[in-house]
């Protein structure tokens, strides 16, 4: 979701979509013997219903209980793993074909374009700039050089509007907790300052380049800071070369802890946009101050939260936006701040009967990004709104970027599809052209495979869409190993993309499909709503209606369908699987939200209810109840093959989730098919995750499905 300026929410794996398949009926595979897990008498009573919670203990990840069962169970699992002859193989195909150079669309800031690029298996992203498009690059960040494994990332940044000036924040093992640091471009020194205790935050230079704004919690407290609630952020102004006790307080809402705030300052440098948000609620409000005005108070522009308000730019005093206010798949709007009253405010762009996810303001026009079933198309507008063109798109794809300043006359944007690697373009605002600006080369021939998008029926009715992929030819006789992938919620949009390691699938004779969920964006704001809360049951059907569907057109059959899903998509998995266990060969549920009844308790969860609701809401928890993960597990049902994933650092969604559903789901396993939880160490949800990390969880995942599907040995013939 891009609703703010750094959202409280769920990180999707940017470089590999992750899912196995694993047949119920598994030959040859004897009973666990799974470690025991520390256990209590622990009953908590939800509006006079008694709920046992005997897994309790193991929410504290650092107790010795805990820590011995973690090393107990990660025995377990790569024992069985390390077993598997085609894991090496599947290891080395992997490295293979992400041994590609990646970039990052440019930006430009002054007389400098900065971007990323990777040589193929650096574990992060290097950071570059140039003094021009076809000069040598030179190296501004190589966060590579700041951990031997990898696991210090980039989390955000911000380049003055000089480009002398260069504002970043490191995560260290895929903690959202994040430290702000200042680089002089020219000369790659870092200046003493250093901002702590920041989450959830981008920063935005002040037009002088003197500092920076930024969202920062208090200081929380060693032991627990993984996993206690995050309330009460603060938006500071930090001048550079002050230490951050100096920072000035911008603005801060005692009587409202829930809030969160994010600055951005204009492109004329003359207001702060303050983006008010509550949780991952895509309702929001719009504050700004005056900065011409050193004592300017900060003013409420928007207070009512009652649509999405996704600030573009400005003309002087009149704003621009994105809203969804009686307009559920958005438009454009602009807001006089001297005469604010909403009679005043002009529809600049109409909705349209496509999504209009994103605007900005390049070569005074508007460029505005749009969803048509899931995939993207870009017009660009007159500053009067009149329509000028439609950016023409390589196929059925994903766009991103379109960045840039009111004066400038070109601007760049990547594309990419399920067989596209992420190729960056240039785009001439005047002449409406587009040439290649970056185009990687990966190690396999695109034609060999194609994308289909099918619609079908989910179960009251709902016409819901799917991406299917697969190597041309593919017969539908049923026998087809199917991967079937989705998320379903906080407004999130699963569109086209390229992946490595959905690649190897495919190459292994796997199906690759993404189903288009309710309770995302690919619809609006009407799309969303209809999985959420108390209509959360929608998301479970329509992924049920998928696995249904795929099975009645022979693509496949339930003892060689697989369900995948990370984050909201682990929560989809764990509940569809507790629901129809006889419908899947496979479940991976990654990094999921369990245990429905207590997630709002940790970390960022609270901001979470937004969607899900919670169990201290009586009609809430009567819902919630009924399909929450953890709490619909039958003990004596055989349920499929199971690969659950986390990390012990993750602090947005703990691990506890995870590790209280696999000790569940063990002890009610009355099969034979296999149930591993797989917890890496020095990781988080996934943001910042390492590429030798990612390889090696995605060699597992696949692993264990070669194994249990009885799949060929010799595919990389």
């Amino acid at each position: 979701m891009t609703r703010s300026v750094c959202s409280p929410l769920f990180v999707a794996t940017l470089l590999l979509c992750t899912g196995s398949g694993l047949a119920q009926q598994n030959v040859g595979v004897k009973k666990f013997d799974y470690p025991p897990a520390p256990t209590s008498n622990q009953v908590d009573d939800y509006h006079g219903t008694h709920v046992s919670d005997p897994y309790r203990p193991l929410e504290d990840p650092d107790s010795a209980p805990t820590r011995a069962w973690i090393g107990a169970e990660n025995k377990l699992t790569f024992g069985y793993l390390e077993q598997i002859p085609a894991r090496e193989k599947i290891r080395a195909r992997l490295k293979d074909l992400l041994n590609y150079e990646r970039y990052s669309v440019p930006e430009k800031k002054g007389k400098r374009y900065f971007y990323s690029h990777n040589s193929g298996l650096q574990n992060q992203s290097v950071l570059y700039w140039m003094p021009s498009l076809d000069a040598e690059p030179r190296v501004l960040l190589d966060p590579n050089t700041l951990s031997a494994d990898g696991t210090v990332a980039i989390g955000g940044m911000d380049i003055s509007d000089d480009g002398e000036l260069i504002a970043y924040s490191l995560a260290t093992s895929g903690s959202d907790w994040h430290e702000w640091h200042v680089r002089e471009v020219a000369t790659g020194r870092d200046l003493p300052d250093l901002i702590k205790w920041s989450k959830f935050s981008g920063a935005s230079f002040s037009k002088d380049g003197k500092g920076f704004f930024y969202s920062r919690y208090d200081e929380p407290k060693e032991q627990s800071m993984l996993r206690d609630a995050n309330y009460y952020q603060k938006l500071y102004y930090h001048k550079l070369g002050t230490p951050q006790s100096a920072d000035m307080l911008i603005y801060k809402r005692d009587d409202h802890k829930e809030w969160g705030f994010g600055g951005v300052v204009t492109e004329d440098g003359k207001y702060l946009v303050i983006f008010v948000s509550e949780g991952t609620d895509p309702k929001n409000r719009i504050y700004y101050k005056d900065l011409t005005k050193p004592d300017s108070p900060v003013i409420a522009l928007l207070d009512e939260k009652d649509a999405v308000y996704n600030f573009i730019d400005n003309d002087g005093p009149v704003f621009w936006f994105v809203t969804n206010l009686h307009a559920p798949l958005s438009k454009v709007i602009a807001i006089d701040t001297r005469n604010p009253g909403r009679e005043q405010w002009k529809t600049l762009i109409p909705e349209s009967q496509e999504t209009l996810l994103s605007a900005g303001v390049v070569d005074n026009k508007f460029v505005a990004s749009y969803l048509k079933d899931a995939h993207s198309e870009v017009r660009i507008f007159g500053l009067d709104g009149k329509f000028l063109r439609a950016v023409e798109m390589p196929g059925i794809g994903t766009v991103g970027g379109f960045g840039g300043k009111r004066t400038d006359k070109e601007s760049f944007y990547s594309y990419t599809s399920y067989s596209t690697p992420a190729t960056i373009y240039r785009y001439d605002l005047e002449r409406g052209t587009s040439t290649v600006f970056r185009k990687p080369v990966v190690k396999f021939n695109p034609e060999d495979y194609e994308t289909k998008q099918v619609f079908y029926t989910s179960k009251d009715g709902t016409r819901v869409p799917m991406f299917i992929t697969a190597r041309k030819g593919a017969k539908l006789d049923g026998n087809n190993p199917t991967l079937l992938y989705g998320y379903g919620g906080f407004d999130i949009s699963l569109t086209p993309a390229f992946s490595a390691g959905n690649l190897v699938w495919m190459e292994m004779g796997g199906v690759y499909v993404q189903a288009n969920l309710r309770g995302g964006g690919e619809y609006g704001e009407p799309w969303h709503l209809a999985g959420t809360k108390l209509k959360k049951q929608n998301v479970f059907d329509d992924f049920i209606a998928a696995a249904e569907w795929l099975i009645a057109n022979k693509y496949t059959q339930p003892a060689k369908l697989a369900i995948s899903g990370r984050s909201n998509g682990g929560l989809l998995v764990g509940a569809c699987m507790a629901q129809r266990p006889e419908l899947y060969g496979a479940a991976l549920p990654g990094v999921g939200v369990m245990d429905m009844l207590r997630f709002h308790k940790f970390t960022i969860g609270w901001a979470w209810t937004s969607d899900y609701g919670s169990s201290d809401d009586a009609a809430e928890f009567a819902a919630i109840y009924k399909y929450s993960p953890l709490h619909n597990l039958k003990a004596g049902t055989k349920y499929p093959a199971t690969l659950i994933v986390t990390a012990d650092h993750d602090d947005r969604v703990v691990p506890a989730h995870s590790f209280k559903f696999a000790a569940t789901l063990q002890a009610a396993q009355a099969g034979d098919a296999p149930v591993l939880i797989r917890i890496e160490t020095k990781a988080g949800h996934g943001a910042g995750k390492p590429i030798s990390k990612a390889i090696e969880e995605i060699t597992d995942e696949w692993s264990f499905l070669v194994k249990s599907l009885g799949m060929k040995a010799d595919w990389t013939k």
